[in-house]
């Protein structure tokens, strides 16, 4: 059943202000008007007005329950269902409990305990029923109330409806909101994150784990810190230090993992999956972004260099308005950028609401960890974030608008690779400019006879496009099916290879303040010249259609957070700038404000998630009521106040983080029976949780095992070998095929890290893909860490591990002498261990056995290909056609070492590493 509706009232923030002033009370005491109005009425109109009064043609049972009068009278039983004083007579009291009858109906409607007690003191009392200006009175008197037995008002710029606005919330529910205050750690501990936890387990009975091994804190630390594991040299090195001091050397471990470039790139992949980095558009036409690379490598900059996060939250959102001459700013706001997008096939207004809606929601969730799209249609249901402040951030944005924009080179970024790169795409526009030019040639001497034979002057196709048709030759005259079909293809390909050319532009998918315009997302360019007194207008839009356009809104930040914006008026202190300029950055400060409590908790418990496999709060991008509740509010409060007091440093933050005991902890517990019966999810922290390497950890793990791993930073992106039938997929986009995947021409181009391969929305790295990597369309905020049975077959049989199988055993062959010492030598670079005596000699015995195999067994070579056949068909005619695309990379192709090109040695000690790749060992970090 629904409540009755009832005209939407607008409550201002000041209203809400002065009706919070009078300070807290209890509903306890109140008189039995006040339990009607505030208790006994929103209870009948939400569980009975539906059949009982709604609509009077079809009143359920003759019982009208809107009015005393009525139910005094009763319905068709003839008996009143109200007897006043005598709830034990009363057919209504009867009816809730489910006695003589069962309402409401369904069992999911059922009355609690609470609010049938509710209803028996109403008709105890006699069932009075105030006159309207009464209830309205009383209503009010309870606004005033800040706290009650019913919960906590918050105030915010006003619901739909008055009881949105003045609706009241559990404490726990809105902990996000609330100001963030530094508690004082508990005793006992020399760490302040030790004693929040401390006591945690203390009171369930329970302790920390005993300190893991230093050889398993090593690996731990560098997987996290880099994501790569650690080298023989340096793990030799710990263990020594380690034994002299533990304390120094843990302390300078995390020092010199924090300051290797590689740094960057591990954490700025957890930031990348937030934001939904990626270098194409998404969608039916999934354009590519070509410069999007300069975001990615911004992010890792920054993260190197240690930016505060306050400033990166500034520069992602509003670079370009903070600083609108250097080209760092107007790389950075490529966030803005990084959501799925397209203008094909839908309005320019549709598409212009989607890219705001994708915003507005992309910004709540990064950075301040509130999911905005539910206030889109409507007040929030679960959290203090009316439709009106979702529509004044909307606002923030509604100037804004997306181009490739001029951004000088940094002296940081990676240029090598652009000569090669740029070779190879000119070499493609190439073939298909000259089959594109062919046809058109062919098209337009047929053209040109027709026109002799009606006597007409030649126009070529731009002029005689708007002529009447018999004026002008047909559509493709010259041309059969096929030819039209692959012109069509032809002149995709050109602007696909053209905007290719654009990545070594020194342009940045970036944004400018402008009006709107109509927008092609296959280039997007800021005009010479914009209109500086156009000013966007912005409505509430009804159940977020644009066609049911409601009150006009300003632009204006969360005002549920309680936190002003800087310079606004006493009288909106959550408004932003109205002008063209300016509302991005008054927005981006408001987040980087200190005193912001949803911001600053919210990166401070992404950086404890990804050290500890789980956040504080185990839904990053949800503080909301709907999301997890943190399991140590105190200690997600201490780290924050610390986080934002010195600085907004994420590498203090790491060392503090890092130095816990509770990071130290082993996975084994001497107690782990108790601890699983009384906390089996772990949340407590009693132990170290272990976890699956995520995707491109195991990637970029076995290049940096097998030598193989090309160090380089930054650059345009690379395409790795993936598997053969996905790179040649056809995948539609617009009116012809995407390009195939070729893959970078030699092993040193193909194999950097994974971060800097080439994302495309519409075709993921099948390796990358099974092992969790997020589709990037969507914000994510944890990946997936289960082991499923695809992966088994992954590591086994994927030619993405065979490979490196096989390069790791030529450096075993390089660096070693017999296979005994070769198989000690790749524990050690696999496991970071020696074998014990029974591995090695099962390992010893198991080369030997598989050579023989391998001697009679030789592998077959297997071609690359260097043109494909492409089967379409004609939009008009309806016909199928073939044509031919050129795979140019594979005429003069570097492969890695292959089973075919190695002896039946190498082959059968690549066995033996490709067991080590698949073991728990190596997948799983401890």
């Amino acid at each position: 059943m629904t409540r009755a509706p009832r005209a939407p009232r607008q409550i201002g923030p000041l209203v809400v202000a002065l009706a919070l002033a009078a300070g807290p009370a209890c509903l306890g005491g109140d008189s039995d008007d006040r339990l009607f109005t505030l208790r006994v009425l929103p209870l009948l109109e939400l569980k009975c007005f539906e059949c009982h009064g709604n609509d009077l043609l079809e009143v359920e049972g003759e019982l009208d329950v809107r009015s005393r009068a009525s139910l005094l009278r009763g319905g068709e039983s003839g008996r009143p269902s109200v007897v006043p004083g005598k709830p034990e007579k009363s057919l209504l009291y009867d009816a809730i409990r489910w006695k003589e009858l069962e309402m409401p109906p369904k069992e999911n409607d059922r009355l609690t305990e609470e609010q049938i007690e509710w209803i028996r003191k109403w008709i105890a009392a006699g069932a009075p029923w105030p006159d309207a200006a009464t209830r309205d009175r009383i209503r009010l008197e309870e606004r005033s109330i800040v706290e009650n037995e019913d919960g906590v008002l918050v105030p915010t710029s006003g619901g739909l409806s008055d009881e949105w606005t003045f609706r009241r919330y559990r404490k726990e529910d809105i902990w996000a909101f609330r100001p963030v205050r530094r508690p004082e750690p508990p005793g006992g501990a020399d760490h302040p994150a030790d004693a929040f936890i401390a006591e945690k387990l203390a009171a369930a009975g329970l302790e920390m784990a005993p300190q893991a091994d230093p050889r398993t804190l090593i690996r731990r630390a560098t997987q996290d810190l880099i994501g790569l594991p650690p080298r023989p040299r340096e793990i030799d090195a710990f263990l020594s230090a380690w034994k002299q001091d533990p304390q120094r050397a843990w302390s300078d471990l995390i020092d010199r993992l924090l300051q290797s470039p590689h740094y960057g790139e591990r954490w700025a992949q957890h930031w990348l999956d937030v934001v939904r980095y990626a270098d194409t558009a998404g969608f039916s036409n999934d354009y590519e972004r070509s410069n999007a690379w300069r975001y990615r490598d911004w992010v890792i900059r920054s993260l190197n260099e240690d930016r505060p996060f306050d400033e990166m939250i500034i520069d992602q959102i509003a670079g370009d308005e903070a600083r609108p001459a250097d080209p760092d700013a107007t790389i950075a706001t490529g966030f803005l950028r990084m959501g799925p997008w397209g203008t094909a096939m839908i309005p320019q207004e549709e598409a212009r609401q989607i890219y705001l809606d994708d915003v507005v929601q992309s910004v709540g969730q990064s950075f301040l960890s509130i999911p905005m799209r539910c206030a889109r249609c409507h007040d929030h249901k679960f959290d203090p974030v009316p439709t009106r402040d979702y529509y004044r951030m909307y606002a923030a944005f509604a100037a804004t608008q997306v181009a490739e924009l001029p951004a000088d080179f940094l002296d940081g970024e990676n240029r090598d690779g652009f000569a090669r790169e740029k070779k190879l795409v000119r070499a493609l526009l190439e073939f298909a400019d000259a089959d594109r030019k062919r046809l058109v040639e062919k098209r337009e001497s047929a053209a040109k006879r027709w026109y002799a034979a009606h006597d007409l002057p030649y126009k070529n196709d731009r002029e005689r496009r708007q002529d009447p048709d018999h004026l002008k030759p047909p559509r493709h005259v010259g041309l059969d099916h096929v030819d039209e079909g692959t012109l069509k293809v032809r002149e995709q390909d050109v602007w696909i290879w053209q905007r290719r050319l654009e990545r070594f532009e020194p342009l940045a998918q970036s944004v400018y303040n402008g009006p709107d315009l109509r927008q092609n997302a296959r280039k997007l360019r800021k005009p010479p010249k914009i209109d500086e007194g156009w000013r966007p207008a912005t409505f509430i839009h009804g159940g977020g259609s644009r066609a049911a356009r409601g009150d006009a809104v300003t632009p204006g930040v969360l005002s549920g957070a309680g936190i002003a914006v800087r310079g606004s008026q006493e009288t909106d202190r959550h408004a932003l700038p109205e002008g063209l300029r300016g509302r991005r950055l008054a927005l981006a400060r408001w987040i980087a404000d200190p005193a912001n409590p949803l911001s600053t908790r919210s990166i401070v418990n992404r950086v404890w998630q990804h050290h500890f496999g789980r956040g504080i709060v185990r839904t990053p991008n949800n503080f909301g009521a709907k999301g997890a509740k943190p399991t140590h509010p105190e200690l997600l409060d201490w780290l924050t106040s610390d986080f934002v007091e010195h600085g907004w440093k994420f590498k203090r933050l790491h060392r503090l983080i890092m130095t816990s005991r509770a990071y130290r902890q082993s996975t084994a517990h001497p107690g782990r029976d108790e601890l699983d019966r009384v906390d089996p999810e772990n949340r407590l922290l009693g132990r170290f949780s272990p976890r699956l390497l995520s995707a491109e950890e195991i990637r970029d793990g076995m290049l940096a095992i097998t030598g193989e791993l090309n160090p380089a930073l930054g650059g345009v992106p690379v395409r790795p070998e993936i598997n053969m039938e996905v790179a040649l997929e056809p995948r539609m986009i617009q009116f012809s095929i995407a390009p195939a995947h070729q893959p970078s021409r030699t092993p040193e181009e193909r194999n950097r890290r994974s971060i800097y391969t080439y994302r495309v929305r519409g075709q993921a790295d099948p390796f990358l893909e099974i092992f969790h990597r997020p589709n990037p369309n969507e914000s994510c905020e944890a990946r997936e860490s289960a082991a499923v049975t695809p992966q088994v077959f992954t590591l086994l049989n994927s030619d993405v591990v065979t490979d490196r199988a096989i390069a790791l055993a030529l450096r075993l062959q390089r660096e070693a002498d017999g296979v005994p010492m070769q198989i000690r030598r790749a524990f050690r670079l696999v496991h970071g261990r020696a074998p014990v005596a029974v591995e090695e000699r099962r390992l010893v015995a198991y080369v030997e056995e598989m050579q023989r195999y391998h001697e009679a067994h030789p592998p077959s070579p297997v071609e690359y290909p260097t043109r494909v056949i492409r089967s379409l068909v004609e939009e008009f005619s309806g016909k199928p056609f073939d044509y031919v695309e050129w795979l140019p990379v594979y005429e003069d192709y570097v492969p890695d070492a292959k089973p075919w090109t190695v002896d039946a040695s190498t082959r059968a000690l690549a066995d033996v590493c490709l067991l080590l790749f698949n073991s728990n060992e190596f997948i799983y970090l401890y």
